[in-house]
């Protein structure tokens, strides 16, 4: 660890623990970086355990404030309600969020149905072509801005996407890839379209305005990446298909 790490500046402190304990904001509908603990029913997972350590180096109480989905915990970025978050960083969600660089990446690509004619990514953006995508994900974001030709058909969650895709016989479903994966398994003959539309970029969020906070997370982010403690959590998890972002360089 570096210095910086261990030394937290009074400012940066007021910054991420204005209440006193650190309230990290994460998205419950994430099964890769979010579970459940099956006898208590507690948060638990990658984010939580990053979470607590991040509360560790700022020697404060940390209370996980859980959201059904990455679009909730977005939108109470001015609510008051948390302190850090954990979720993919976004052109539309920094308007009200500073992110830092990116601790993980996740790939995010298309389920096509049985029979579908659909092989390449460059295939599914045509006239005529209907996608199913949990709203306000970030790479429904990411559709959003740059489909030009297909018609997004946007759902709550994972969940109701599939039944989306599979009771409307629509032409693709848009996810994350370890997400399609067990859709795969659901609907026999269907397909993972290789390679990626976009990697949704994994990073923490502090609201606006917190301009030392911030700096402090941005530090903390390359650290935790540099020092092997982000490979280790995805390891001690046993979760497939999470990449380590590569380090940026800081300001």
């Amino acid at each position: 660890m570096g210095t910086a790490m261990t030394d937290v500046s009074p400012a940066a402190r007021a910054d991420l623990t204005p209440t006193g304990t650190l309230r990290v904001g994460i998205n419950l509908g994430n099964f890769l970086l979010t579970a459940k603990d099956p006898v208590t029913g507690e948060p638990q997972g990658i984010v939580v355990d990053l979470g607590r350590e991040l509360g560790r180096r700022l020697g404060a109480p940390v209370e996980i404030v859980g959201y059904p989905t990455p679009g909730e915990l977005a939108d109470a970025a001015t609510s008051g309600a948390w302190d850090v978050g954990f979720l993919g960083a976004e052109p539309q969600r920094a308007k009200e969020i500073d992110f830092t660089a990116a601790y993980v990446e996740i790939e995010a690509t298309y389920l096509v149905p049985p029979g579908s004619l659909l092989r390449e990514i460059s295939d599914v953006d045509r006239e005529g072509v209907r996608i199913a995508v949990p709203e306000k994900s970030a790479y429904e974001l990411y559709l959003s801005r740059n489909l030009k030709h297909a018609k997004l058909m946007r759902a709550k969650g994972g969940d109701a996407a599939f039944k989306l895709f599979v009771g409307e016989k629509l032409e693709a479903l848009a996810g994350l890839r370890p997400r399609l994966v067990k859709d795969l398994a659901n609907l026999p003959g269907s397909r993972i379209i290789y390679g990626r539309f976009t990697a949704v970029q994994q990073a923490i969020g502090i609201p606006k305005g917190r301009v030392v906070g911030a700096k402090y997370l941005r530090e903390f982010v390359e650290d935790i990446k540099a020092s092997g403690l982000v490979a280790r959590t995805i390891d001690r998890h046993g979760v497939r298909g999470l990449t380590v972002a590569p380090k940026v360089r800081n300001e």
